[in-house]
């Protein structure tokens, strides 16, 4: 090989050093120490429940949730420390009601999610104040969801629900909307 070449091929191999390097370390953010953890071994949530989906009615109701609940790493033993909002909405022919949810409870297995909160702000008389849970089973493109009220009917008329519980997932997600995601709760007992 000429030296030229050489030079070259040494070149190239100490550039390609250098990015792998450089990746290597991008890749990497400081831990509170100031030493350097990769994303990989950062702990993983505890559990979480996000996406959005409308459910399916043949009257045509508009009904939404969205989900952004999560339960951080430090708190896996305790699922009543989930932080978070959900929200729903349920309208026909113009006329209905939303509601926005703080968190208060988030428990998750395998890919079904119970979720509760209290109710923040909500254009449905009597609602505010009071808990309402959801249960979502995410089964991809055919996600499952169930609420608190759906033997009383609106929210407004349950009283004193406690914290993460919820009917089981029986309305169907409209084809196309469903993008839950629940990362499952592995509790160590």
């Amino acid at each position: 090989m000429k030296r030229r070449t050489k030079i070259v091929v040494l070149g190239s191999a100490l550039l390609l050093t250098a990015a792998a390097a450089s990746a290597a370390t991008a890749s990497e953010a400081p831990s509170p120490r100031g030493a350097a953890v990769s994303e990989t071994d950062r702990p993983r949530e505890a559990a979480a429940l996000t996406g959005t989906a409308k459910l399916h009615r043949s009257a045509g109701d508009d009904i939404t949730f969205s989900f952004d609940a999560h339960l951080a790493a430090k708190d896996k033993a305790d699922p009543m420390k989930a932080t978070g909002t959900f929200a729903f909405s349920h309208y026909r022919n113009g006329d209905g009601a939303r509601a926005e949810v703080a968190v208060d409870c988030l428990l998750t297995g395998g890919k079904v999610a119970v979720v509760s909160g209290i109710v923040t702000e909500s254009d449905l008389p009597g609602v505010e104040g009071k808990r309402v849970g959801v249960t979502v089973h995410d089964l991809g493109r055919h996600d499952r969801l169930g609420y608190s009220w759906a033997a009383t009917g609106t929210p407004a008329e349950m009283d004193g629900l406690p914290k993460c519980v919820s009917s089981a997932p029986f309305e169907k997600v409209a084809k196309g909307t469903g993008d839950f995601t629940v990362v499952p709760w592995q509790p160590e007992f």
